[in-house]
């Protein structure tokens, strides 16, 4: 593979530069939640936002589809949504003729960008539901295997599990969200500025949009940025120094190196270079890591995180042996 040259990065980040300026016009004081929202978008990779209710979660993906263009859905998650509401279900129907015959009536899921809003509000029978999409991207019912729309992401909100009402994500469906970010809530600085220039908190609408076809040129450029070999490595030694360590039951999967390589490459693409840098893969290394790694019981009774987790296994493992 050739190395990207200046003149094939330069447009690509310059409308990428283009759409975090209109994220962050439309959404006050998060410049660094945007960017990584989009590095995960250009990884084709679904998000996992968590938050209290009311600090924007659902405002942040309802601007990245108007500024995408994306075809979107939204699924308001509760304890009484079922599979069928997700995927679609097939109902009989009754021709002009009188035959009748099962029909598929495709459920919200069938678009590009899918708003699943208070995920972990519904039931583990519901949220089973998304696992095939999120994955293989198709539904499958009755025997029948129907792809869905290219490209696909789930973009997620979920409470903090310490909330009434909450459900767990089971660990096989946090495995297949890319980044896993926290929403904390705006410094008062961006509160301000958001009742002053916000009516009702109504956000303007987008200045800028990236159509279909330059999305695309996007994911092309992105699948062209090199992983160099020592890279590489090093991301295998990272994940596989996440097994066996003190405080933590279970280390990250073969996913997440999947996932650090592809972010990688979008971080160093929205940077303008056509290849990736250790410094990359240190840039999403948490929000890969975090919602991967199962902590015991001591963690939490000796104030262990996951993020000091990560942070000593960036430390102790070595760019180079």
């Amino acid at each position: 593979m050739n190395l990207l040259s200046p003149e094939e990065i330069a447009p690509v980040q310059a409308d990428l530069n283009r759409t975090l300026a209109a994220l962050d016009a439309m959404l006050l004081g998060r410049p660094a939640l945007h960017r990584l929202v989009l590095a995960g978008i250009l990884a084709r990779g679904h998000i996992l936002l968590e938050g209290l209710p009311g600090l924007g979660k659902t405002a942040l993906v309802k601007a990245l589809s108007e500024i995408l263009a994306l075809d979107s859905k939204r699924v308001q998650f509760t304890p009484d949504l079922m599979p069928t509401d997700i995927l679609g279900a097939h109902m009989l129907e009754t021709a002009a003729d009188g035959s009748r015959a099962m029909v598929f009536k495709p459920g919200p899921v069938f678009c590009n960008l899918l708003l699943a809003d208070e995920i972990n509000r519904a039931s583990p029978k519901t949220q089973s539901a998304m696992l095939e999409t999120m994955q293989e991207r198709a539904v499958t019912l009755m025997g029948v295997t129907r792809p869905l729309p290219d490209p696909f992401f789930v973009l997620a909100s979920q409470n903090p599990i310490e909330l009434e009402g909450t459900y767990p994500l089971p660990e096989a469906q946090t495995d297949r969200f890319l980044f896993k970010l926290p929403v904390d809530a705006p410094d008062a600085d961006t509160l301000a500025a958001i009742i002053t220039s916000r009516a009702h908190g109504t956000l303007p609408k987008p200045d800028f949009t990236l159509s279909r076809e330059t999305l695309q040129r996007a994911f092309d450029t992105v699948a062209r940025v090199v992983l160099p070999a020592a890279v590489a490595k090093w991301i295998g030694r990272l994940v596989a120094a996440t097994h066996g360590r003190e405080y933590v039951t279970y280390g990250a999967s073969p996913r997440a190196a999947i996932a650090l390589a592809e972010a990688s490459r979008a971080v160093a693409l929205l940077d303008g270079r056509p290849s990736v840098g250790f410094d990359d893969v240190r840039a999403v290394a948490f929000p890969v890591l975090n919602h991967r790694l199962l902590l015991d019981y001591r963690a939490k009774l000796d104030g262990v995180s996951a993020q000091k987790i990560i942070d000593d296994v960036l430390a102790s493992v070595p760019v180079a042996v």
